[in-house]
C-alpha cells in the first residue's frame, strides 16, 4: 500500500501520512466490511480514496486547458522503462505535477474512467483526458531525460 501512496505524492514522508491515516480509516471501517470481494481489493480502493482527498487538500485548484487526448506510443521509451526497477519508475511519476500525477495514477493503473476521475477530483472529463494526455507526454520527457542519464553513466564517461 506504500507504493500506492508513493505514486499520488512527490515525497516518502506525504506518502507516510497517507499511508498512516488509510490505514486509520480501514481500522474504523472494517465492521463496514461486507467480504465480498478481497480484502487487499478493499484496502487499496481506500488508500486511493485517502490520497485522493490528500491531492484535493493541497491543490485545490490546478490550472488546464482542455486538448485533445495524446496516445503515445514510444517504443524506445517502453523498451527502457521495462529495464527501470520499479522504485526507479515511482520516482518518475513522482516528478510529475501533481494534477498530472493523481489523473495518471487513477486512469491508468487504477482503471478509472474520465468520468469517474472527474467527479472524484471535481474537474470536467475534458480536463481529465487534457491532464493524462499532458502527463503522458511529461513522462515520456522525463523517461527519455532518465534513458539519456543512464546510458551515459553506463557508458563510463563523466
Amino acid at each position: 500500500m506504500f507504493a500506492v501512496c508513493l505514486r499520488y505524492t512527490s515525497d516518502r514522508d506525504a506518502a507516510t501520512d497517507i499511508l498512516q491515516e488509510g490505514f486509520v480509516k480501514v481500522f474504523q471501517s472494517l465492521s463496514r466490511f461486507s467480504f465480498e470481494g478481497s480484502v487487499e481489493g478493499w484496502i487499496r480502493r481506500i488508500i486511493v480514496n485517502t490520497a485522493i482527498d490528500h491531492f484535493r487538500k493541497a491543490a485545490k485548484l490546478f490550472v488546464v486547458h482542455d486538448i485533445e487526448d495524446i496516445q503515445i506510443e514510444d517504443t524506445a521509451a517502453n523498451h527502457f522503462l521495462g529495464r527501470m526497477a520499479s522504485e526507479d519508475i515511482i520516482k518518475v511519476i513522482q516528478k510529475l505535477p501533481a494534477g498530472y500525477r493523481a489523473v495518471l495514477n487513477l486512469y491508468v493503473l487504477e482503471e478509472y474512467s474520465h468520468k469517474e476521475i472527474a467527479g472524484m477530483l471535481g474537474i470536467s472529463e475534458g480536463t481529465s483526458k487534457s491532464q493524462l494526455a499532458r502527463a503522458k507526454a511529461h513522462l515520456k520527457e522525463l523517461l527519455q531525460k532518465n534513458e539519456r542519464t543512464y546510458n551515459h553513466e553506463a557508458s563510463g564517461i563523466n
